[in-house]
């Protein structure tokens, strides 16, 4: 008897060893090293030669853990209308670390960021050739390793700089539509480096008037606030690699890595129950219930090949807290403002609206979809209502 309460006794203790190094593993930040959104700016932009140069910055967000950089190194791939058989582009990286100078071979050595600090890398890109002037983007990578308590980890971190900026103040036609006019509106390839109510300043307002809505798609509002997320960072789960057969091809829910990006939003377990009722809700011709239950995101993610070069080799979520932004473009424009989702079915979703916005007439202008789902860099359209 006693050595069967012993051997019980070795048991609980090992199980709750277990679950205490279990609990310590998960809760611990291991290697969190941050990339933070780069700042770059053009330090030439002449037509035969254009210098970017950025500056990327890596935070240690951990309270106790070092984290080191052993190995940095940067890819760019140029978008452009035209070919690029003459075009060339060199990248200088240096690093810029707080307390040490770089070296002059441009090597870089390992490095590491103490707890709650950062250091940077700053990237210099030259590109060249004959004109350079119907290049429309530069998709920089910066490839880095992070060293420290859960291994030796490859990352990437995406930045996107556009090249071509069309001209605010270019006559552009307005459509008649019911109820009103409406008029789609070029703007460059919108990324991480631009704000909405930045945009509208821009592009918009040299159009507007009082009383006119401008709306824009939910895809670039998401693009811009950094929303999107490289299929290579993540890990389809048991959940994931499960449910994905059960959904059309066309969904951006039937590949493993778009359904694992609903996973990590809202947990495996509502994704499961809300695919278990819908499914049951589906027998008995409820159509649609997995969506309702599943998360405001289920409807909103875009998977690969959703949007334009290069953001289609990313899935892009759903925007974060639309009001909000349409809020802020009224309060920095004095336009009424809707984030929309808008496609070639003639659907329109109005995901967000001012309280002034004219919801009838936004669905009834934006149901022949004006702005495209192409390559029409139309991102952004202005509603006039006619004169009443």
């Amino acid at each position: 008897m006693i050595i069967e309460s012993i051997g019980i006794g070795m048991v609980v203790v090992l199980l709750l060893a277990w679950g205490l190094l279990e609990w310590t593993h998960r809760r611990r930040q291991g290697n969190a090293l941050e990339a933070l959104p780069g700042n770059w700016q053009f330090e030439s932009r002449e037509p035969q030669h254009y210098r970017l140069v950025g500056e990327q910055t890596f935070f240690n967000p951990t309270r106790k853990l070092e984290v080191m950089i052993p190995e940095l190194s940067v890819d760019v791939t140029l978008l452009s209308k035209g070919s690029l058989d003459e075009i060339h582009h060199k990248v200088k990286v240096i690093p810029k670390h707080p307390d040490v100078e770089p070296r002059e071979d441009g090597y870089w050595f390992a490095y590491i960021v103490k707890s709650r600090y950062q250091t940077a890398a700053e990237i210099i890109l030259d590109i060249t050739g004959p004109d350079l002037r119907a290049l429309k983007a530069a998709w920089v990578q910066v490839n880095y390793i992070s060293y420290g308590p859960k291994g030796r980890l490859s990352n990437t971190h995406h930045e996107v700089i556009p090249l071509r900026f069309p001209d605010p103040t270019q006559t552009l036609k307005w459509r008649p539509v019911q109820g009103g006019q409406v008029l789609p509106i070029p703007t460059h390839l919108l990324t991480q480096l631009d704000t909405c109510p930045d945009i509208v300043r821009r592009y918009v307002s040299p159009h507007a008037q009082s009383g006119d809505i401008v709306t824009i798609g939910e895809t670039p509002v998401a693009i811009m606030q950094g929303r999107t997320i490289h299929p290579s960072t993540i890990q389809p789960g048991w959940v994931a690699k499960r449910l994905v057969y059960f959904f059309l091809p066309t969904s951006s829910l039937a590949t493993a890595c778009g359904m694992q990006t609903l996973v990590d939003i809202e947990g495996p377990v509502r994704v499961f129950l809300a695919f278990v009722v819908g499914a049951i809700a589906k027998v008995f011709g409820q159509a649609g219930m997995f969506y309702r239950l599943a998360g405001e995101q289920a409807r909103l993610i875009d998977d690969v090949t959703g949007t334009l070069p290069p953001f289609d080799q990313f899935i892009v979520l759903g925007p974060d807290d639309p009001q909000k932004v349409v809020n802020q473009i009224q309060a920095e424009t004095g336009l009424a403002a809707a984030i929309v989702d808008v496609n070639d079915l003639k659907r329109v979703k109005i995901l967000s609206a001012t309280k002034d916005a004219l919801l009838p007439l936004i669905e009834e202008a934006l149901r022949s979809n004006p702005a495209g789902n192409a390559d029409e860099q139309t991102p952004v359209v202005l509603i006039r209502p006619n004169a009443s």
